[in-house]
């Protein structure tokens, strides 16, 4: 989780480093020392390159993939919660009201408390007590008549799909990438940089062209990986936006 900051300070260092590694590499030993080795180095970089690529790219896939999938899920929850408080119509009134009651409180505490506490990567324990109470109206009485039964089988399926989906979120907010992995690809960027320096090229300014590029863009995928790798945290986050409709729809339903 990086600030926005922190993300352009990670760029601007990458490139600054690449580049001053640049620099002090052609001191070291001249381009003109190491063009008889462009045939070695050239496919260095060309397999270096095409290895590294393909795991970065099955890297962002992979967090991209489970960012979609966090997002989708919390609109399945909401959908739900909008699920139950249309069945509540065919409640008894002792078990209808408080469950409208507790379903519009569950989503503002997700838009208000529950989605601010994630960011921290902390749960808000009202909204698990408001579930429990919404287990307990509907398990307070069950029905006789057939009729009766199906609504509130009805209303079961609905609060155990929203209490499913509620589950699977707090799961995916502590999925990260592991360490070795991100091992893996700042290792990974640093050997494709350091190849792509050592090649003889006798133009400098092409050189460093070529190099600011490459850092440019492996320090961008790299923070746009380290972004969207906690679905519920930092600048870029899913948003409780099926919450804030959900309500938006309680209260036309109530009108």
């Amino acid at each position: 989780m990086l600030s926005v900051w922190a993300c352009v300070s990670i760029v601007i260092c990458s490139i600054v480093f690449s580049v001053g590694f640049l620099f002090v590499l052609r001191w070291i030993w001249p381009a003109a020392g190491r063009t008889a080795h462009n045939d070695i180095i050239g496919w260095q970089i060309s397999v270096l390159g095409t290895t590294y690529a393909v795991i970065l790219a099955f890297m962002l896939w992979n967090v991209w993939n489970n960012f979609q999938t966090a997002r989708i899920n919390a609109d399945a929850e909401a959908n739900a919660l909008v699920n139950l408080y249309r069945l509540a119509d065919g409640l008894p009134m002792e078990e209808a009201n408080p469950v409208r009651t507790f379903v519009r409180e569950y989503a503002r505490i997700n838009v208000e408390e529950e989605w601010p506490a994630m960011a921290r990567e902390q749960f808000s324990t009202r909204g698990f007590a408001l579930t429990q109470k919404l287990w307990e109206t509907l398990l307070q009485k069950l029905p006789e008549d057939t009729a009766q039964q199906t609504r509130t089988t009805q209303a079961f399926a609905a609060l155990t799909s929203m209490t499913e989906h509620r589950r699977l979120r707090q799961l995916e907010s502590r999925l990260k990438l592991p360490q070795i992995l991100w091992g893996v690809l700042i290792v990974g960027a640093l050997v494709v940089i350091g190849s792509a320096c050592l090649f003889g090229c006798q133009n400098l300014w092409l050189h460093f062209v070529h190099v600011f590029v490459l850092s440019l863009l492996l320090s961008l995928v790299l923070v746009a990986i380290a972004e969207i790798d906690r679905p519920f945290q930092g600048p870029v986050r899913v948003q409780p936006d099926a919450f804030v409709f959900a309500l938006q729809t309680f209260d036309q339903y109530s009108q």
